[in-house]
């Protein structure tokens, strides 16, 4: 059987996913693929390198770091080991077109990747579980937003789930009594959106215009001080649950402010969750 080892100074998907879309255009051939990722010196390099001459086989890699890929050139052909570079000469046409140096960061690729999927999960998760859905859930989020209509719940759970926090919002009403696993959930993940009731009345006003009075009183200054009231009594009743005051404030500037108190009341992302 034919072994080949896959080598990387990262996880070693990229030369895994490469290597294995060659190998399907020769289906009846019998391979061994043999990982190994994290090469980060020459010392190991050298260490991999002798191991593939023992087992006979040929080395496939993606090293970054220039001084770890000579030391796997270097090596393989004292040892006598047939050796493809799949990522030297594309980083060094890189940099010669670019006219930038690579910055030779091991792991980098894999980063980006979790970074960006886990963005994935958290806009999904933040589009799930907005204006109050799937309640049951709620103790999954990394951040909940309480606040009246019209408090910015919606962009803020999209810009803060964009940052890659798990975001759900609730929204507090005079109709319906908030669910009760709020009061169950850590006080350091609930924020109160609280606002001035004569700008919030302001607010509403082009969505009552546009309903054309559908929505009741909905945009009635007094309303909107009686429903301000009743969400500041219910969020009085839980002491450990932070307040932000949004009036004339962008969504940017809301964020941060609720970021800076998640920082300082509770680990930042990664937590175990509920």
């Amino acid at each position: 059987m034919n072994r080949i080892f896959v080598v990387s100074d990262g996880t070693g998907r990229t030369a895994q996913q490469a290597l294995s879309a060659a190998l399907t255009q020769f289906p009846g051939a019998e391979v061994e693929i043999i990982l190994r990722p994290r090469v980060r010196t020459k010392a190991r390099a050298r260490a991999v390198v002798l191991e593939a001459a023992r087992a006979g086989a040929f080395l496939v890699h993606t090293v970054v770091t220039s001084e770890v890929r000579e030391a796997i050139v270097t090596s393989a052909r004292e040892s006598n080991v047939e050796t493809i570079d799949l990522m030297g000469p594309l980083v060094a046409r890189l940099a010669e077109t670019l006219a930038v140096s690579p910055s030779e960061k091991p792991g980098l690729f894999s980063q980006i990747n979790k970074s960006y999927f886990r963005r994935v999960e958290t806009m999904d998760f933040a589009f799930r579980h907005d204006d109050g859905q799937r309640i049951e859930e709620v103790r999954k989020a990394e951040i909940v937003l309480l606040g009246v209509s019209r408090t910015f719940k919606t962009p803020l759970s999209v810009y803060l789930a964009f940052k890659g926090w798990f975001v759900a919002n609730v929204p507090i009403t005079l109709d319906h009594e908030p669910p009760a696993v709020l009061s169950k959930l850590p006080p350091s993940r609930v924020f109160c959106l609280d606002t001035n009731a004569r700008q919030l009345a302001e607010l509403r006003r082009p969505r009552h215009e546009y309903l054309r009075g559908a929505a009741g009183n909905y945009a009635d200054p007094e309303f909107v001080r009686i429903e301000l009231m009743h969400a500041r009594s219910y969020f009085g009743r839980h002491p450990g649950w932070a307040v932000v005051n949004v009036t004339l404030k962008p969504i940017e500037e809301i964020a941060s402010e609720i970021l800076a108190v998640r920082g300082r009341s509770g680990k930042a992302r990664g937590e175990e969750l509920l």
